[in-house]
């Protein structure tokens, strides 16, 4: 399996690119960055890019790809709605309109949150956002899209927080994380 992977150095993003090149069903991981991560592994190729809303010059690297694992984003922390749409939703429906068209064939895994609104009517700015990227990602012609929810992530190996607020949680709420754990 080739893997494209948007996000690859935020938390989240690290740990995805963790398992893929640890699963040896994983051949390849194509990793967009804006800048390097300067990560090194026999499976592993960053394409740095620094327009993520235009894909046009680097339409022939995005072929021959099985999956997308997109997670991507932002926090919503202080930003107005059209701000937060535009670095959520277009950002994310510019990558996947044009891998739809590339790979029609590619399975596309969105890492949205717990709360999410797929109505797009609620009270929530982020929530409904995110439910508007995903129901528009669902439209896509890709063979299967998923969309992950995740409540609460423990970041592990040494995986940290780019977002102070959210390592501050970790950090302190760390020894009692692995009891929430549901089976």
């Amino acid at each position: 399996m080739n893997v494209i992977l948007f996000g690859a150095s935020g938390m989240v993003g690290q740990g995805i690119l963790r398992e893929c090149l640890f699963d040896p069903d994983v051949q390849q991981v194509l990793s967009i960055v804006r800048t390097p991560t300067h990560q090194h592994h026999a499976k592993l190729r960053e394409l740095v890019h620094a327009d993520f809303f235009d894909y046009s010059t680097i339409q022939s690297e995005l072929t021959g790809f099985d999956a997308c694992l997109f997670s991507l984003g932002v926090s919503s922390t202080g930003m107005v709605e059209a701000q937060y749409k535009h670095l959520t939703y277009d950002l994310t429906l510019s990558a996947a309109t044009t891998l739809a068209r590339l790979n029609p064939s590619m399975i596309f895994l969105y890492v949205s949150g717990a709360g999410t609104d797929s109505t797009e009517h609620g009270r929530s700015m982020w929530a409904r956002v995110k439910g508007k990227t995903e129901n528009d990602l669902l439209k896509l012609p890709f063979r299967a899209a998923y969309m992950f929810r995740p409540g609460v992530i423990q970041p592990l190996h040494g995986i940290r927080s780019k977002t102070k607020l959210y390592q501050t949680f970790y950090t302190i709420l760390n020894p009692v994380l692995p009891l929430l754990k549901s089976d």
